[in-house]
């Protein structure tokens, strides 16, 4: 199982669906309303795919979106995180893909993709 997680600041409601639509068959995602975890399916190429919503990441301006499935649209958090930034319009972050779960995350470098271009940042 792969997956993939980006980081949606100011969540906007119906952003994500109408994103993913293109992009995915069977898309069920509710996302008018984000205000608890969200989660729905979709397939691609196929293959089933788990989506969910976290609301409230990093602190309350940010939704974590998590695509899990053998098979993914995109190869990375980065190509992911940059299809949402162009259908979104707003700032998108993600791992840089090094991170494993456990490692701390202190003074990790985070991709930040907004209006200003793609930078590697520190969250806070």
């Amino acid at each position: 199982m792969q997956d993939l997680e980006i980081y949606i600041r100011d969540l906007k409601s119906g952003a994500v669906s109408g994103w993913l639509e293109s992009h995915l068959d069977e898309l069920k995602l509710d996302d008018n309303e984000v205000s608890g975890v969200v989660n729905g399916s979709a397939r691609y190429q196929g293959e089933s795919l788990r989506i969910a919503l976290y609301p409230g990441a990093f602190g309350k301006r940010f939704t974590s979106l998590v695509i899990e499935g053998e098979r993914l649209p995109w190869s990375s958090d980065l190509d992911c995180a940059r299809s949402a930034w162009r259908a979104m319009d707003t700032e998108i972050r993600c791992s840089p893909g090094d991170w494993k779960e456990g490692e701390p995350v202190e003074a990790e470098k985070w991709w930040r993709l907004d209006h200003r271009g793609e930078q590697q940042v520190v969250w806070n």
